[in-house]
């Protein structure tokens, strides 16, 4: 159970982490509005990334001897994924997809938090990196009963929503101070750690061999 806990947590954060259009539309929103509208907008996406693990697992679970038969092959599909994302991640200039700090309209903060929501929601390639993910953590709560599984969404749910009250309070409390190009670092540690993750996990892949 421990373990299902600490790998989801581990996962809800890289999942959040990346500073694609949702992170910066909470920084916007922190910048522009305050953090409980950043807070709000992390929320949405939360829910909706909640939303695409369970059917990911749960879809999983049908092909899990399937998968067994075959993790070799999938943890060198699955690792080499995440290289690729982290490389993409890595790459990703967010200071192109910031705006400038400008007036904007109020809104309250179910607004913030469904337009989060469905926007995350029209991202179904976030399915192909929790595959990648759950088979490089060999991450499958179902395996064992329900209440494992609802464990599992938990914990990564707790793991997106560290991410989101962390980058809140960071853009909130240093709003006057705030450095941009921080941003831009956020990308680059996280793509790394994609990165490193994946390659450990095609040198796992070859040692299954």
């Amino acid at each position: 159970m421990i373990e299902v806990i600490y790998k989801g947590i581990i996962i809800g954060v890289i999942v959040s982490a990346p500073m694609g259009p949702i992170g910066i539309l909470c920084v916007q929103r922190t910048l522009n509005r305050g953090r409980l509208h950043g807070l709000a907008t992390g929320l949405g996406a939360m829910v909706s990334d909640l939303f695409y693990a369970s059917i990911t697992l749960i879809a999983m679970g049908f092909v899990d001897e399937l998968m067994q038969a075959n993790e070799q092959v999938i943890q060198y599909i699955g690792s080499t994924v995440i290289i690729l994302f982290g490389i993409g991640i890595f790459s990703t200039n967010p200071l192109k997809i910031l705006k400038p700090n400008s007036a904007a309209p109020e809104t309250r903060y179910y607004q913030d938090f469904v337009t989060a929501f469905f926007l995350t929601l029209s991202n179904v390639a976030i399915v192909f990196l929790f595959i990648s993910l759950f088979a490089r953590f060999h991450y499958s709560p179902l395996d064992k009963n329900w209440f494992t599984f609802v464990v599992g969404m938990i914990s990564i749910g707790l793991g997106a929503l560290a991410w989101w009250f962390f980058i809140t309070t960071y853009v909130s409390k240093l709003k006057r101070y705030f450095n941009r190009q921080s941003l831009k670092f956020f990308n680059r540690i996280v793509g790394s750690i994609l990165i490193f993750l994946g390659v450990i996990g095609v040198v796992g892949a070859y040692l299954l061999g």
